[in-house]
């Protein structure tokens, strides 16, 4: 068996990269930050065992961290200002990756293959629409969408990374996803409700 070769700091390459929420950056990496998976942490305490989820929770003012592949979307407060907070962050990233473990994560919530055999075919059919149309535009933005519940008509959703708390994810993105599902499903009546 072979080992991975040990990363120094200057193996550590990373692009910060602007999402449409001006509350969100979103840092990508050359290493796997997630193997499998997304992951939604909204302090330390939820991955205790990980010195980058702790270290990037101390920076002032970040609330949120989404992990997806190789990128991490760190939503802040604005308590220091983006470039000072970028510099922090891309400081902590390439000190704290090198010893980065990849595959954290509940095992059911690691498939790359979300497990869809335990919901409704309803359910199944408008995530497979969300997969095709709508989720791989909001993770190339550092964001992603959860359906929570179909109550009738209402499908609620719950944003993710940087979607969550976006001016364009509450209006514009909103009315995309339910005029995307309406039109696919064949259903004028359906709403979209965030929560």
């Amino acid at each position: 068996m072979t080992e991975s070769p040990v990363l120094s700091p200057d193996d550590i390459l990373i692009r910060p990269q602007q999402t449409p929420n001006p509350m969100a950056i979103k840092f990508i990496v050359n290493q796997s930050l997630k193997s499998e998976g997304k992951a939604t942490l909204n302090s330390s305490s939820e991955l205790p065992e990980s010195k980058l989820v702790e270290s990037l929770f101390q920076i002032p003012g970040v609330k949120q961290l989404h992990f997806f592949q190789n990128t991490v979307t760190v939503t802040h407060d604005g308590e220091l200002e983006a470039e000072d907070l970028v510099e922090q962050a891309m400081s902590v990233l390439r000190t704290r990756v090198p010893i980065h473990n990849p595959n954290f994560g509940e095992p059911e919530k690691q498939a790359a293959k979300p497990d869809r055999s335990k919901i409704s075919e309803e359910q199944k059919i408008i995530e497979e629409i969300l997969d095709r149309t709508i989720r791989p535009g909001l993770q190339a933005d550092g964001g992603d969408l959860e359906i929570i519940k179909i109550k009738g008509n209402e499908v609620h959703i719950l944003y993710q990374g940087a979607c969550g708390g976006c001016p364009s994810a509450m209006m514009g993105t909103l009315d995309a996803i339910q005029g995307i599902l309406q039109h696919e499903l064949q259903n004028p009546d359906l709403i979209i409700v965030p929560i």
